[in-house]
C-alpha cells in the first residue's frame, strides 16, 4: 500500500450491513461448477426449474427423505 493512502479518517465496516442485505451467497459444488461455471447460467437453470415447478403444480414437488447420493443406512 503507498504512503500517500490515508484511512486515518476511514470508518471500518460503515457500509457492511447495507451490502449484506443486499448480498446473497451461494457456494456451489466443484461438479455443478464444470455444468454451471457462472451466475448468468446458474440463474438460468433455477428460472427454468421453476417455470417446470410452476407449471406442475407446487403441491407436485417431492422433497427427498434422504439427502442425494444417500439411502436410509446413511
Amino acid at each position: 500500500m503507498l504512503d500517500e493512502y490515508d484511512f486515518t479518517k476511514g470508518v471500518r465496516g460503515k457500509y457492511a450491513e447495507r451490502y449484506a442485505k443486499g448480498t446473497n451467497v451461494v457456494v456451489i459444488d466443484p461438479d455443478v461448477v464444470e455444468i454451471f461455471p457462472d451466475h448468468d447460467s446458474v440463474n438460468e437453470a433455477l428460472r427454468s426449474l421453476a417455470e417446470i415447478i410452476k407449471r406442475r403444480g407446487k403441491s407436485d414437488v417431492r422433497h427427498p427423505q434422504h439427502p442425494v447420493g444417500q439411502d436410509e443406512n446413511g
